[in-house]
């Protein structure tokens, strides 16, 4: 009688056990958020269904109004905001601007966690490549993370244009800007000495001052366009094919969405075929827009807006799509050919052009301090805090993605 009563309890006890062994395969299968792998990866929480991720496209969805502050750091709180993009500083009153979130149509995008950020990025460096607006994230980026820890300056050149590298030791991640106006190597047109604001762009060779750091880079955001937008000549093989924004006679005007198509694609070929470039993700930031009304940034245009506007009031045939549909067809063929090859690289789309065509409240219009041009508003960069400051959650998702897929969850 006793050895049936041991018996029963052993089997309870082994029914218990394979109860709990189920609960635990349950929770590692569907609760992905409570385990951390043996990579030092956490898997992530982007409240999106692993099977649904390619269905829910984080970059289509609308601007709601919260009716509070959404920023994840202040006008004050950040160390690191040029005075000419703190609208605040420069007497901008209002602070509607501040108080809408990004809300995909078929899902939630989580806000920007710093520590999360360092837990994918720890002991990895991240390189933004572009101009002005580039630097105008990477800036948004190290407010953000500065929240969380304070980075010391590695490299700064005297321009606040030009190269910026900072560093976080607690995390051993590197941050650097580096100012590639084309992507691709140009010089520009001088006239008696002095400049023209033009430039030679040689659309088959990439700009050496990015080049030669790939190899030392975990991810890198590209992004170029704006300086497209003057009268520029174009070159391939050293001679010339045409140009964009000129009218001379026998030079054909090829338009801009070839132009930057063609930079861009040179700039992905090269990634691409780069020998010592390992686990390298590469994030294409689509078009930024402008939002000057009444004229043109050297003609009294402004941006007087203090709200979204709606996706009815904006034109999606316009030039910024046309540029944003060239820039997503580079990547999308970059895509294809790594999924063709066993090349250890990866290539994205921070798709930001729809959302940001909704935004002309968050430029620094009048509120920024120029010093260069007085008079004339700011309606290219974005304030700090301000609508970019999602450029970096969309980041942060795709690099929690990406992990994931890393992890063959």
């Amino acid at each position: 009688m006793e050895a049936v009563k041991r018996g029963k309890s052993v089997g309870i006890l082994f029914t218990s056990f394979l109860i709990s062994l189920g609960i635990i395969s349950f929770l590692a299968v569907y609760l992905p958020n409570s385990f951390t792998s043996n990579q030092g990866y956490r898997y992530m929480d982007l409240q999106i269904p692993l099977e649904s991720e390619e269905e829910c496209d984080i970059f289509q969805g609308e601007w709601i109004r919260t009716g509070q502050n959404e920023s994840l750091y202040s006008s004050t709180s950040c160390a690191w905001i040029p005075e000419w993009k703190n609208c605040f500083m420069h007497g901008r009153k209002d602070t509607e601007f501040v108080n809408w979130r990004w809300k995909p149509h078929a899902c939630e995008l989580p806000r920007f966690i710093a520590t999360k950020f360092f837990e994918i990025a720890r002991n990895r460096t991240m390189m933004f490549i572009g101009d002005s607006v580039a630097r105008n994230q990477m800036e948004s980026l190290l407010c953000i993370l500065s929240e969380e820890e304070v980075p010391t300056e590695v490299e700064k050149e005297d321009d606040e244009a030009g190269n910026w590298t900072l560093y976080f030791s607690s995390n051993n991640f590197t941050i650097t800007f580096i100012r590639s106006i084309f992507l691709v190597k140009s010089e520009e047109i001088m006239i008696n000495g002095s400049s023209s604001g033009s430039f030679n762009i040689h659309l088959d060779k990439v700009d050496e001052k990015w080049a030669e750091r790939l190899p030392s880079t975990d991810y890198t955001v590209i992004s170029s366009a704006h300086w497209f937008f003057r009268k520029n000549y174009l070159y391939e093989k050293g001679h010339l094919i045409g140009c964009v924004h000129c009218s001379e006679p026998n030079v054909t005007n090829l338009g801009l969405g070839f132009a930057i198509g063609k930079a861009i694609r040179s700039a992905l070929e090269f990634i691409h075929s780069c020998e010592n470039c390992h686990s390298l993700m590469t994030i294409l930031r689509t078009f930024s827009p402008t939002h000057f009304e009444n004229g043109a940034w050297n003609g009294g245009g402004y941006c007087n807006k203090t709200s979204p506007v709606s996706n009815t009031e904006i034109d999606f045939g316009g030039f910024e799509w046309e540029l944003r549909n060239a820039q997503k067809a580079e990547i999308e063929k970059a895509q294809k050919k790594v999924s063709y090859s066993s090349a250890d690289k990866k290539f994205r789309a921070l798709d930001v052009t729809t959302a940001m065509l909704l935004r002309p409240d968050g430029h620094p219009g009048s509120h920024w301090g120029n010093q260069w041009n007085k008079g004339i508003n700011d309606c290219l960069h974005w304030c700090l805090p301000g609508p970019i400051d999602v450029w970096n959650d969309w980041l942060i998702a795709l690099m929690k993605m990406e992990a994931r897929a890393s992890l063959h969850l």
